[in-house]
C-alpha cells in the first residue's frame, strides 16, 4: 500500500496547498479519500480523472468536499475526449441526504452510500468505519488492503473509542488542528498531544499529524506528539509518501 498526501490544511489551503485529499494505491488500484479545496491541482500529478478508481468521503464540510464539483466536471470533459466514460463511485454518508445526492452528476460520477456498521470493500481495500465527535456526521476510516493497515481519523475531537480502532495500526494519520496548550474540543478537533496519545495506547507504529492550523511552527506539533508518542512522528505536507 502506498499512501500519498494531497492535502493536509484544516479550513483552507495555505498558499500553494491543499486541503484534505489522501490517495491510497494498492496494486493499479487508486482509492482517493476526501477531496478537499485545492486537492485536483494537486491529486493530477500523480493519477488523471479516468484513473481515479473510487472516492470516499469522511464528511461534508467544505475542506474535505470543495473539489467534489471541479472532480465531476473532469470526468465531464473526460468522456468527451472518450477518456474514462464509466461513472466514478464517490461513496459518503446519506445522514446529509441533500449533500449525498449531490454526490451523482449526470452520467461522470455516481454517488454511493456506505453503510457505517459494514465493511465497505473498493478493489483491494476493505475499509471500517467509525463515527467521530465533530459538528456534523463525520466517520474515521480503517483501511486495510490485507497486508497493510492505515487508520484515519478525518475531523473530531478527542474519544477513547480512537485507541481501539486504531489497534496496531501500521499508519495513524491523526487530525492536529491545534498545540498541546490549547483545547479543540469545541471545534470538533484534536490538538497534538490527544493524537499523540491515540497512537501511544493504540500500538500504532507511526503518526502522521494532519489537518493543520494556519498559525504557530507546525514542528512544534511533532515535537509535543513525540513526548507522549514513542514512534515515528511526522508532519503532513503536499507529496509526502508513505509505503511502497
Amino acid at each position: 500500500m502506498k499512501v500519498t498526501v494531497i492535502g493536509c490544511y484544516g479550513g483552507f489551503p495555505a498558499a500553494h496547498e491543499a486541503t484534505s485529499g489522501y490517495l491510497f494505491q494498492s496494486g493499479d488500484y487508486s482509492l482517493l479519500v476526501d477531496c478537499g479545496s485545492a486537492v485536483l491541482s494537486k491529486l493530477f500529478a500523480y493519477v488523471p480523472a479516468e484513473e481515479l478508481d473510487t472516492v470516499i468521503l469522511s464528511h461534508y464540510h467544505h475542506d474535505h468536499i470543495a473539489d467534489i464539483g471541479p472532480l465531476q466536471f473532469a470526468k465531464q470533459v473526460g468522456s468527451f475526449l472518450g477518456k474514462g466514460k464509466e461513472a466514478l463511485p464517490i461513496y459518503g454518508h446519506d445522514a446529509d441526504i441533500e449533500q449525498f445526492q449531490r454526490l451523482t452528476y449526470k452520467s461522470h460520477t455516481k454517488g454511493m452510500a456506505y453503510h457505517p456498521d459494514q465493511p465497505l470493500t473498493a478493489g483491494p481495500f476493505t475499509i471500517t468505519f467509525l463515527k467521530t465527535v465533530h459538528p456534523v456526521v463525520c466517520y474515521a476510516m480503517r483501511i486495510t488492503d490485507g497486508i497493510h493497515t492505515v487508520v484515519y481519523t478525518a475531523d473530531s475531537s478527542y474519544q477513547d473509542s480512537f485507541i481501539p480502532f486504531a489497534k496496531d495500526a501500521d499508519l495513524l494519520i491523526s487530525e492536529c488542528n491545534f498545540y498541546a496548550d490549547q483545547d479543540g474540543k469545541s471545534a470538533g478537533h484534536m490538538n497534538s498531544l490527544e493524537a499523540g496519545r491515540i497512537a501511544e495506547r493504540a500500538g500504532a507504529k507511526e503518526l502522521l499529524l494532519t489537518h493543520l492550523p494556519h498559525f504557530g511552527v507546525h514542528e512544534r506539533l511533532r515535537d509535543e506528539a513525540k513526548t507522549v508518542f514513542h514512534g515515528n512522528v511526522d508532519i503532513a505536507k503536499s507529496g509526502l509518501v508513505w509505503g511502497k
